[in-house]
């Protein structure tokens, strides 16, 4: 459970409790980054070998949810750039891209989807040592602004790989750059006869899949850890606007249908941060946790975006209000249900994992 953490994970709760704090008077994400370097928070992300702490998923989770809770600008900045599936390669992928991301000199992204209209997946033959890539991705995270794309490729008679392609490449092409509803910011790339090494394949060849998952499951905790931290700073606002007089004079958390309602809330959170907490003490053991991370993912975004709603209807018009802190949220959070997997198709996922496999637990 949340409370049963050890003195040095309450040291950093409260750590990042007076970090939140300071965040309120930051003015930009440079500042608020280099705060963070100063705290020791963005090098939680990172490998020892780069100067990082290489914090446990539990203690990331720890940090995460607290810095969530108070719902402070800029969050984003806080956490340093992680290995990714870039995470124990060898030279020269080393030297040439994850030294550089580490080190904030480079910027990487991840191409993973392809657009529901291609006709077939991103693909590769290979010519004498090089591989000619031909496809397109679409919702490449940061990808307008990355120098490579750790992208996903189906490598003539090896399988599926993931490959790091630069982006200053002839025949790496940005189509579109788009923002969504949580105001992150995506592009889509084709890629048309783009000669890249075979030195650039990372990890194993036809073992891409794999790698390219654990990264994703990876993020699915990050997002139910920040998820269980918005669910607190919601409670806590409706706790003060709920005890404020309304019109009358009362209370407004007076109402047996808005407690009923607020208790529902509290429900919700307490088994999230249950369900967080578990899993990631599974993580910090070793475990493979690819179905809890899942179910976490699934009901934390999904808790959350419910919270804020009820909150939205009892507070009433003014949170529809663009500048409304709930209305900011919801935006941000309704994105989380499709974010690193839709909802439905996790669901599938899990029962798919349990019936023929036997993996996961209860």
């Amino acid at each position: 459970m949340p409370e049963s953490i050890s003195p040095d994970l309450q040291a950093l709760r409260a750590r990042c409790e007076a970090f939140a704090g300071r965040l309120r008077q930051a003015g930009s994400a440079a500042e608020v980054r280099q705060a963070a370097k100063d705290e020791g928070l963005f090098y939680m992300t990172q490998p020892r070998d780069f100067g990082g702490t290489q914090a446990s998923p539990l203690a990331l989770t720890v940090a995460r949810e607290t810095l969530s809770r108070y719902n402070p600008p800029f969050l984003e900045t806080v956490f340093g750039p992680s290995p990714g599936v870039l995470g124990g390669v060898d030279e020269p992928l080393r030297s040439s891209h994850l030294q550089p991301l580490m080190a904030g000199e480079k910027r990487g992204s991840f191409g993973f989807t392809e657009p529901d209209n291609a006709a077939q997946p991103t693909s590769a033959a290979v010519d004498n040592g090089t591989l000619i890539i031909n496809g397109q991705k679409n919702y490449v995270t940061g990808g307008a602004d990355a120098d490579f794309i750790n992208t996903l490729v189906h490598i003539e008679d090896l399988g599926p790989s993931m490959v790091v392609v630069d982006t200053n490449l002839p025949g790496v092409k940005l189509e579109q750059k788009f923002a969504s509803l949580d105001g992150s910011h995506h592009a889509a790339f084709t890629f048309t006869n783009v000669q890249v090494p075979r030195s650039h394949i990372i990890g194993e060849a036809g073992k891409g899949l794999p790698r390219a998952m654990r990264q994703i499951g990876d993020t699915r905790l990050l997002f139910a850890a920040q998820a269980s931290g918005y669910m607190l700073w919601v409670l806590d606002f409706l706790y003060n606007h709920l005890s404020a007089a309304d019109r009358s004079g009362e209370p407004r958390g007076n109402k047996d249908v808005v407690r009923w309602h607020y208790a529902e809330q509290r429900i919700q959170a307490y088994a999230a941060r249950s369900m967080l907490y578990r899993t990631a003490r599974l993580a910090d053991s070793g475990e493979n946790i690819v179905n809890e991370a899942m179910a976490c993912k699934v009901f934390a975004t999904e808790a959350v975006g419910r919270m804020v709603d009820t909150a939205i209807q009892l507070v009433g018009g003014g949170a529809l209000v663009d500048t409304h802190p709930l209305a900011a949220l919801y935006r941000k959070v309704r994105a989380w249900r499709l974010a690193e997997g839709a909802s439905d198709v996790l669901r599938l996922n899990i029962g798919r994992g349990i019936l023929e496999l036997g993996k996961g637990r209860i």
